[in-house]
């Protein structure tokens, strides 16, 4: 039963498909040659690629029952701009054979023009210039004043892919303006085009003009050319740093264009709008973008000069996210095709000024091999300089992490000592299990020399462990002369007594006490070890939070909030225990 249902499916499906290009067809009746070469124009220009290619069919079909050649090359002709790149150049050599022999002063121009636009729109510019060349030759030995402006527009096109943008606008303004004999959607894509270069060569003024007429004239009229034109609106309003306006138009004409088959025209938008959100600092937005066109890339190879800073961005944001795989990835993907790039740019560069006789491009060709070394230069110092700077940060990551291991170490130690210990003992015995850092001020003297009697030694002795036992280390503003007086000694003797029996002078003998007093209670307090940083240094009678963390990271080699948490995972272990 549910073959049968299948079967049934298939078969109403087939049917109603095989109505629909009958009636599409058969529609197609009551044109002549002339009619349908402009309905598969239009179709072509307003990328509708499926329409266009069902009028290709049909005329070809026509031309064959009726066995006429011209219009069989002509069927041929218009059956090569939307296919895959061999099944076009199929097409195109089977205008060629039908052609060899005509007398019409498009050919053979013709065949090597249609040849070049396949291996241009395939991303081959090399084949494309050396055909462009060709074509451009025999349109100028048959006078064809069309096809050779159709050569020279194209390799306008080529330059502004090289960068000469005002090389190439010349050109096109020229063909927009002293023309009657392109058709009037080969003027739209030079319109289109001289924009984009009057945008690139900082004419926004210019650019604004034919943008602004553009949109007025398809705004609901052709979606295709209005997008387009919206698209350029974008990129103007983004070189201008207009960041928010670029987003409104390029968000809706991406939206359009990745619902159709324009490989160029979506990838372009994407790029322009990944460099806005880029601009706004919405990295997320960007990277978003950006992985889309590689996405694009990937399946179609299409690539083009603009996108090494799409993928320098990707490298740079991964670097920060500290994903190293795909920063890999990345830089890969960048090397591969900047290498493609660098050999299409380095040919059409050499060769567009060698083989196309014009004296302006034969005066710049130093500067734009010039240009060219110094845009590989860059990349690779630039490309040494992100790989140094991240083997400088991997470097540095490494040595924190030793450094972290090893104040845990002195950290947990200080932990089992302070633990361990004995709770009579008080801070004094406490200073003799922190190695004390090594004496910095006053000279000590040898006991044997000294000018004070044993009597008075042993009583100031005696006061300084009351001193310490009564914890009066802990009170604020304790200094040698109020230390002194309070036992009723001077200061010198004091200073004197501390630096021989102790090994130290008074502020780091200070100092010692209230850190290893802090160590244990720290340690073994947690209603202490709640306070906050500020209000435990003014109890151990420093003056505020600073001087405090010094002293500690000082006093133990390890810095205070290490220390913290391995108490805390101490605690925290001997619960799960």
């Amino acid at each position: 039963m549910k073959i049968k249902f299948l079967l049934l499916f298939i078969l109403t499906g087939y049917y109603l498909s095989y109505t629909q290009t009958k009636t599409g067809t058969d529609s197609l009746k009551h044109y002549n040659y002339e009619k349908l070469e402009e309905k598969f124009y239009n179709y072509n220009y307003d990328g509708k690629p499926g329409k266009a290619k069902l009028i290709a069919q049909y005329y070809l079909a026509k031309a064959k029952q009726e066995k006429n050649t011209s219009q069989i090359a002509e069927g041929y002709a218009f059956m090569y701009a939307n296919e895959n790149e061999k099944d076009a150049l199929k097409y195109i050599d089977s205008v060629a054979v039908l052609t060899k022999h005509s007398t019409e002063d498009a050919y053979p121009a013709r065949i090597y023009l249609m040849k070049a636009n396949i291996y241009f729109k395939f991303n081959n510019q090399k084949e494309a210039l050396n055909n462009y060349i060709i074509g451009l030759k025999y349109a100028r030995q048959k006078n064809n004043k069309r096809q050779i402006a159709l050569a020279e527009t194209n390799i306008a096109y080529l330059n502004s892919y090289i960068g000469k943008d005002a090389e190439a606008a010349k050109v096109l303004r020229y063909y927009m303006d002293n023309t009657d004999y392109l058709t009037e959607n080969e003027l739209e894509k030079i319109r289109v085009n001289l924009a984009d270069c009057y945008i690139e060569i900082n004419q926004p003024d210019s650019a604004k003009i034919l943008i602004s007429k553009g949109l007025q004239t398809f705004r609901k009229k052709d979606d295709y050319r209005y997008y387009q034109y919206l698209g350029l609106s974008g990129f103007y309003h983004l070189k201008l740093k207009k960041y928010r306006n670029a987003l409104n138009d390029l968000t809706a004409c991406t939206t359009y264009f990745l619902a159709n088959d324009d490989i160029r025209e979506k990838t372009y938008a994407l790029l322009y709008l990944g460099k806005s959100y880029a601009e706004l600092n919405e990295k997320e937005k960007a990277v978003e973008n950006f992985t889309k066109i590689d996405s694009i890339i990937t399946k179609t190879a299409y690539i083009f000069p603009e996108l090494r800073e799409t993928y320098t961005y990707l490298i740079d944001y991964y670097k920060d996210k500290n994903d190293h795989e795909k920063q890999l990835y990345y830089v890969e993907r960048f090397l591969k095709i900047d290498q493609t790039l660098d050999s299409h740019f380095k040919y059409v560069s050499r060769e567009l000024p060698r083989l196309y006789d014009t004296p302006k491009l034969i005066e710049e060709k130093e500067n734009i091999l010039n240009d060219l070394k110094f845009k590989k230069a860059f990349f690779y110092i630039s490309l040494i300089i992100l790989l140094f700077a991240q083997l400088i940060v991997l470097c540095l990551y490494y040595q924190s992490k030793r450094r972290e291991k090893h104040h845990k170490k002195i950290a947990q130690d200080l932990i089992l000592k302070a633990h361990t210990k004995i709770l009579s003992g008080g801070a004094a015995e406490s200073q003799k299990e922190v190695s004390p850092t090594p004496p910095q001020a006053d000279p000590v003297k040898d006991k044997n020399t000294s000018i004070i009697s044993e009597d008075t030694t042993q009583a100031i002795l005696k006061d300084i462990e009351t001193f310490e036992s009564k914890e009066q280390f802990l009170n604020k503003g304790i200094t040698l002369v109020t230390l002194a007086k309070k036992i009723k000694t001077n200061s010198k003797y004091l200073s004197e007594i501390i630096n021989t029996h102790k090994g130290k002078n008074f502020a780091a003998y200070l100092n010692d006490l209230r850190i290893d007093y802090a160590i244990n209670r720290l340690a073994n307090d947690r209603k202490f070890r709640s306070y906050k940083i500020p209000f435990i240094a003014e109890e151990l009678g420093y003056n505020n939070e600073q001087a405090f963390t010094m002293a500690f990271k000082k006093r133990t080699g390890t810095p205070l909030s290490i220390y913290l948490k391995e108490i805390e995972k101490s605690e925290a272990s001997k619960k799960d225990q």
